[in-house]
């Protein structure tokens, strides 16, 4: 007889390291379109992702939610909330890749898990243990040296960690499925994202459809690269408890470290390992002073 507990595990499993993988690979996607405009590869991405998740949910016949989400004012305030919060952190991200910045984006994405914890304490009045408050406190000391070392503040890093938290914290707020909400969020945006399209392309400057044919096509394929990941973790989340899923989540920020120093060879200046050295030590006190609970389903 088949184990389904164990099988559903180890799918959930799969499927988080694959989602934390794709993500963390990410720079090498945008960094290939390096050649073209950072906003107009975000615009791509919103209006893409749009079709993509519309497309999705007309074949899942899900539809109707995305629907009824729209008729509901509280969550469609929310729903936009999460667009501009989104867009912020996908620009931030593409433009910071672009331009030489994959270790100081990275670091964003080690301190995304803190801000989320201090968020749900601030928010949803979530308790924070003695060894959470260390973490918290260590990992803004650590940014704190590391600002004062620089002569100025690590501001990419900051703005993905507070925007994707933000995030995190508005989707929460309104229950907004993975799958659903990013089809109402890139929806919301894709006005804008088109608007400022139409102005290339009638100016000239547009890249999409121009002599770079590989361009034109990732240009293209943004929306099932945003989508895939997101789908993936939606898997894990309905298998796997959260302290899996948290222990993973730390493959993304690895990888994109990895890659911002062995193949863009960007260098972590000691203001920067100050800030590595803190955060990371923060999250490891944080992920080993976790409860131990049995994995659960």
């Amino acid at each position: 007889m088949v184990d389904t507990s164990s099988r559903e595990l180890k799918i959930g499993t799969a499927a988080a390291f694959g989602a934390y993988m794709l993500w963390g690979l990410f720079p090498l996607y945008w960094k290939r379109l390096s050649g073209v405009e950072s906003l107009q590869i975000l615009s791509h991405r919103i209006v893409w992702a749009a079709a993509f998740t519309i497309a999705a949910l007309l074949v899942t016949g899900k539809m109707p939610s995305l629907a009824a989400l729209f008729k509901e004012r509280r969550r469609a305030l929310y729903a936009a909330c999460a667009a501009v919060l989104i867009t912020i952190n996908w620009g931030t991200y593409i433009w910071a890749v672009n331009s030489g910045h994959v270790t100081e984006s990275s670091l964003g994405y080690y301190i995304n898990p803190l801000v989320s914890v201090a968020l749900g304490a601030l928010f949803f009045r979530e308790r924070m243990d003695r060894w959470t408050s260390w973490a918290v406190g260590i990992a803004a000391a650590g940014v704190a040296g590391a600002s004062i070392l620089m002569g100025r503040v690590p501001w990419i890093s900051l703005a993905l960690a507070g925007s994707f938290g933000l995030y995190g914290l508005v989707k929460k707020k309104a229950g907004l499925a993975p799958l659903v909400g990013l089809a109402a969020e890139t929806l919301i945006a894709s006005p804008f994202a088109l608007a400022f399209l139409v102005f290339r392309h009638s100016t000239g400057s547009g890249s999409f459809g121009g002599p770079d044919t590989a361009a034109t096509i990732m240009l293209f394929l943004a929306g099932v690269v945003t989508a895939v990941p997101l789908l993936l973790f939606a898997a894990a989340a309905n298998r796997i408890t959260l302290t899996r899923m948290g222990f993973i989540q730390y493959v993304s920020p690895t990888l994109q470290l990895a890659l911002g120093v062995l193949v863009y060879g960007e260098s972590v200046k000691a203001p920067m390992a100050v800030a590595f050295a803190t955060v990371i030590g923060a999250v490891v006190l944080y992920a080993f002073t976790r409860p131990r609970a049995p994995q659960a389903l």
